[in-house]
C-alpha cells in the first residue's frame, strides 16, 4: 500500500468501500492507495479457463484505473494487454488523460470491436472543476481524450456523473453540446447521492468551500431522494424522484434529442474471445 495522493472526488461513491478494507472514507481515501500488483496476472488465470465465458469485463467500477500511481505500476496497461491477448470485451471508465498512453492497445482492440470508453465530464468550467475533482486531469485534457480516442476509432460514452443541483445542472445543454461536436456517441448520467459517509463528508466540504449556497445544493439534493441525501432504491438511485429529479432528466432527454439523434454505442463483440479459445484448444 503506497502513500501518495489520489484524485480528491469529494462526491466519490467509492469511499464507502475503503471503510470495508479497514481505513476511513475521508482522508484515507485520498492518501492510502491500495495496489493489487498481481491483478493481470490473475486477470489472465481467469480467461485461460473453460468455464469462463466471454461478457464486458470495467475497468473502474470502483476507482479510477488511471489514477497517478498508474504511471509507476503500470497494472491498468497489462491487464490491457491480457484483454488484447484473448481478446476479450473491456470497457474503462476514467476522468484522466492518462489513458492516451494506452492508446496503441486501445486501438488494437477496437479493430476487433472488443472496447469502449466512458470518460466522466461534469462541467466545462475549471474553476467548478477545481473545487469538485482537485487532481484529476483538467476538462481541456479531457475533452482532447475525448477527442482523440474518437478520431481513432475508439467509441467513447461521455458519462455526465453526477449532476449536482445548482452546482454544474446548469450546464447539461452546452456540456452534450460540446461532448457530441468532439465525437461521444452517447451520454448517460446519473444524479448525485450521498451514500453512507459520502453525505456527512460532502456536507462538510461544501459548507467550507460553497458556504453562500450549501444549504441550497443539499435541500435539493434531499428533494431528488425523498428527503435524505443518502439513497439505495435501485431504480431511483441513479435517477432520483421528485420536481428537481424530474427536471434534470428532462433536459437530459432533450440534450439526447437535440444533439445525439442517430448517435449510439456499437454492440461489443463477443465471439473473438470465444475464437481465441477454440482456437487454442486445437493446439492441444
Amino acid at each position: 500500500m503506497p502513500r501518495g495522493l489520489a484524485p480528491r472526488i469529494i462526491y466519490c461513491y467509492a469511499r464507502n468501500s475503503h471503510e470495508f478494507w479497514g481505513y476511513g472514507a475521508g482522508l484515507d481515501f485520498e492518501r492510502k492507495i491500495l495496489v493489487k500488483k498481481d491483478a493481470p496476472k490473475l486477470f489472465e488465470a481467469l480467461l485461460k479457463k473453460k468455464s469462463w465465458k466471454a461478457h464486458t469485463i470495467v475497468m473502474s467500477r470502483n476507482t479510477d484505473c488511471y489514477q497517478p500511481v498508474e504511471r509507476k505500476f503500470e497494472i491498468t496497461r497489462k491487464c490491457l494487454e491480457v484483454f488484447l491477448k484473448y481478446k476479450h470485451l473491456v470497457g474503462i471508465i476514467t476522468k484522466n488523460s492518462l489513458i492516451l498512453r494506452d492508446l496503441d492497445i486501445l486501438k488494437a482492440l477496437a479493430k476487433d470491436n472488443l472496447i469502449v470508453v466512458n470518460i466522466s465530464i461534469t462541467s466545462l468550467s475549471e474553476d467548478t472543476r477545481r473545487i469538485l475533482e482537485p487532481r484529476t486531469a483538467t476538462i481541456k485534457k479531457r475533452l482532447e481524450s475525448e477527442k482523440i480516442l474518437s478520431e481513432n476509432g475508439i467509441p467513447v460514452n461521455v458519462m455526465l456523473a453526477p449532476i449536482i443541483p445548482s452546482i454544474n445542472s446548469h450546464e447539461i445543454l452546452p456540456l452534450a453540446k460540446k461532448i457530441s461536436e468532439l465525437g461521444a456517441k452517447s451520454i448517460p448520467h446519473t444524479i448525485v447521492r450521498l451514500n453512507g459517509a459520502i453525505g456527512e463528508i460532502f456536507t462538510d466540504w461544501i459548507k467550507k468551500t460553497l458556504p453562500d449556497r450549501a444549504d441550497k445544493v443539499l435541500n435539493q439534493i434531499q428533494d431528488c431522494h425523498g428527503g435524505t441525501l443518502n439513497e439505495s432504491r435501485y431504480g431511483k438511485r441513479m435517477r432520483g424522484e421528485g420536481a428537481i429529479a424530474q427536471q434534470i432528466n428532462d433536459i437530459m432527454n432533450l440534450a439526447r434529442l437535440k444533439y445525439f439523434k442517430g448517435k449510439a454505442m456499437p454492440k461489443l463483440n463477443t465471439n473473438s474471445h470465444e475464437e481465441y479459445k477454440d482456437g487454442q484448444l486445437k493446439l492441444f
